[in-house]
């Protein structure tokens, strides 16, 4: 998956705060009553035509008793500051202000590397400015990631790997990602998906994973007591569709999961050897995985 993708899915599953953590001071005057609902790419597309210009999720926030204005947030994410074309972007929120006949639009750029961008776009001649167009800048890369450490908004503690911090602080900002997802997301589907995005960032490698599992152990203990939970979950899933295919399919889906807890991102001939086993052998491999240090113990422990 993408790093934009990967974006797109955390605005789309935690709209309210990154409107929160992104535009802090737009986000104030959305109370409770407010709803937050993306504004569909099939839409733009189908509505603007050849002008359509994909971006991230635009999301539309309306107050139902009608007491104010709708007001609409465009959050676009660039990886690469170099890559940012601001006149894209005012082209972008021209169209959806007039394709949503709304002037309440609030751009918002999320940048994930370090680098130089245009913050405005101004258009004029000698006398006058006549097109001012500015937007709000969040770069990733300059916020200090201890800021935000017991922070309560979940897409805060989730970028904490993409923020600010010295090499010394790494496994700290890694532990500190992990609480934040065991402690603000009680959805179990959530928490595996987002384990990936986190790990997807943080990048550990195997060094610093050993490293980890012996300096933040409460948090290792609960990870595994949560993938022990998730595998009982899909076992019994597996039963219940009372096929083998759907057994072999529930246990593979969570041996993945269960490595992916442990070690990290996992190498694709793993994916694929996993999910070409049969159901037997995902069982044994799902239960070496607990004692196992290394990820090549699971699969070479003698039968």
């Amino acid at each position: 998956m993408t790093h934009d993708q990967n974006f797109k899915n955390l605005i789309l599953d935690y709209p309210r705060e990154a409107i929160a953590l992104f535009a802090a001071a737009e986000a104030q005057a959305i109370d409770a009553d407010a709803r937050v609902t993306p504004v569909r790419q099939e839409q733009l597309q189908e509505r603007l035509g050849e002008r359509f210009r994909e971006l991230d999720i635009p999301l539309l926030v309306e107050w139902p008793d009608g007491r104010r204005e709708a007001i609409l947030f465009v959050i676009e994410e660039e990886t690469e500051p170099a890559r940012f074309s601001v006149h894209r972007l005012a082209h972008y929120c021209l169209d959806l202000s007039e394709l949503l006949h709304t002037q309440r639009v609030v751009p918002v750029v999320v940048f994930l590397h370090r680098g130089d961008f245009s913050g405005q776009l101004s258009l004029g001649g000698d006398a006058d400015t006549y097109l001012d167009f500015r937007f709000l800048a969040y770069a990733l890369p300059r916020i200090p990631a201890r800021e935000h450490f017991e922070s309560p908004n979940l897409v805060a503690r989730l970028n904490l790997p993409n923020m600010a911090y010295g090499p010394e602080e790494k496994l700290e900002v890694y532990a500190q990602a992990m609480r934040g997802l065991t402690t603000l997301e009680p959805d179990p589907e959530r928490r595996i998906k987002y384990l990936d995005f986190i790990d997807i960032y943080a990048a550990l490698d195997e060094n610093e994973r050993i490293v980890y599992r012996q300096r933040y152990p409460e948090e290792v203990a609960e990870m595994t007591r949560f993938a022990e939970r998730f595998l009982e979950k899909g076992r019994d899933e597996g039963r219940e569709q009372g096929l083998e295919q759907g057994i072999g399919q529930g246990e593979a889906r969570v041996l993945l999961r269960q490595l992916t807890l442990k070690f990290g991102p996992l190498p694709e001939p793993v994916r694929a050897r996993i999910e070409s086993a049969d159901a037997d052998t995902l069982l044994r491999w799902s239960e070496r995985v607990l004692s196992a240090d290394q990820l090549d113990e699971v699969f070479s422990a003698s039968e």
